[in-house]
């Protein structure tokens, strides 16, 4: 059954179509743990430090890619609903270009800087070492990184959310088949592990990329275009919600790393990375799901059809409480199942990691309608409620939390601090849905 953004969406038609996006967050989770996984168990625990030290440097700037790809999704498909192909395919094309040229600064900026970069983060003798090799080597692949994120908001907009399930298996696989090669077979070590991602993204931005330079049957192609001032603001607007997001993750990341350092030394470091790589698996399926309904939303939106936008609401929340319940219960169940994949060869710190997934897990019952209220938001074009719920949810909450909790609960208070900063947000995306339900008219 071929789905299109102009449907009236029931729930089958909306899973179906979320679906292929899901498994594309979730697979593009599972493949980036490889890499830890592989460095952790062959290398050493000063390698998975490392990794887990620069990793939120490159996620930084892959920010850029989330932004372009999720705000300019929701205007595309906005100008699409309106009903004006010619205008959306112009804007697509401008903001591709616009994303290479940003990808190409910053990947030079980086390689130069990587080294004060990481010894600022706490990083020295091996693990300094460890740092610049990674760091640097995925560097060289930042503009296809930049592309892939942009790319798996596009194909939605696009009516190929299977395609981008399909180049996300592919370049996942990839990975994992050069990690097993470049690091078990070659003994390259964290060299192996960078060239592995590097290849593999490459293959997730680059398909795509020559995918819409060809002639196609969707609605986006490549092509001559012209600079829009107004179409690059207004697409960074309505992305800052998923930039903010990202950027303020990278940035959490390693202001959790120094406190953990401070409170548990470098097993700490080591239990976070391995949170972090449970997290990107459960939390794919809230930001699956809220990048495949983005662009159905701007759709509706810019079509007018307020009865459409009642219903996906509606559905919405009653799917990501089922979905809330699922995977906060197998989190539970398997918290030393998922700790040992990374950890079995030291008995200590495999019970701290299992500790620190059962407190944290508790999160995802609440995280879920956070990253939906962002994302709706910016369906609807609102950039700013989008970025003020994204902002807070994964910034001034969370850094409050980070130093506050561990003042009182220690160690376990890091652990702690995404549960209380979840329950802040959804007080907040609580009261600005309420707030502009008379505009929009979706309650």
């Amino acid at each position: 059954m071929n789905i299109q953004l102009s449907d009236n969406f029931n729930y089958s038609k909306l899973i179906k179509f979320t679906l292929p996006t899901i498994f594309m967050m979730i697979f593009t989770s599972i493949y980036g743990v490889v890499d830890g996984l592989f460095v952790s168990n062959v290398v050493g625990s000063d390698a998975f430090a490392a990794v887990n030290l620069v990793m939120p440097v490159i996620m930084i700037c892959g920010t850029f890619g989330f932004m372009i790809g999720t705000g300019g999704g929701a205007l595309v498909s906005k100008i699409i609903g309106e009903g004006n192909t010619k205008k959306a395919k112009e804007t697509f094309s401008m903001l591709i270009y616009l994303l290479i040229i940003i990808g190409l600064i910053i990947a030079v900026i980086g390689f130069i800087f990587i080294k004060p970069i990481s010894k600022a983060l706490g990083a020295e003798g091996a693990i300094l070492e460890y740092c610049v090799m990674y760091g640097r080597i995925l560097l060289i692949s930042l503009v296809a990184f930049l592309l892939q994120n942009a790319f798996q908001s596009f194909l939605v907009v696009a009516e190929k959310p299977t395609m981008g399930l399909v180049i996300s298996i592919f370049a996942g696989i990839t990975n994992i088949v050069l990690d097993f090669l470049l690091i078990m077979i070659l003994d390259m070590g964290v060299v192996g592990a960078g060239l592995a991602t590097c290849i593999s993204q490459i293959v997730g931005g680059f398909v795509p990329l020559i995918y819409f330079m060809m002639k196609n049957k969707s609605p986006l192609r490549l092509g001559k275009t012209k600079l829009d001032f107004n179409a690059i603001g207004q697409s960074c607007l309505n992305g800052s919600s998923e930039m903010f997001t990202n950027l303020s993750m990278s940035i959490v990341n390693m202001l959790y790393n120094l406190q953990l350092m401070k409170y548990a030394g470098a097993e700490g470091v080591v239990a976070y990375g391995v949170i972090m790589y449970v997290s990107f698996i459960f939390n794919g399926v809230y930001i699956g799901y809220s990048m495949g309904i983005t662009p159905v939303v701007g759709y509706h939106y810019g079509a007018d059809n307020k009865d459409e936008l009642k219903s996906l609401l509606k559905k919405s929340f009653v799917l990501i409480l089922i979905a809330s319940l699922v995977l906060t219960g197998l989190a539970q169940s398997f918290s030393e199942i998922l700790a040992k994949i990374f950890v079995s060869y030291d008995i200590d710190l495999l019970h701290l990691i299992t500790n620190a997934i059962r407190i944290f897990s508790l999160s995802y019952l609440i995280s879920g309608f956070n990253v939906f209220a962002s994302a709706f938001f910016t369906g609807l074009n609102n950039g700013v409620v989008s970025g003020v719920i994204a902002f807070l949810r994964t910034f001034v909450f969370q850094i409050i939390m980070i130093f506050v909790l561990p003042l009182l609960f220690n160690v376990n208070g890091l652990w702690m601090a995404v549960i209380f900063a979840e329950v802040l947000a959804l007080c907040v995306s609580f009261i600005c849905f309420i707030k502009n339900k008379t505009k929009y008219e979706y309650i």
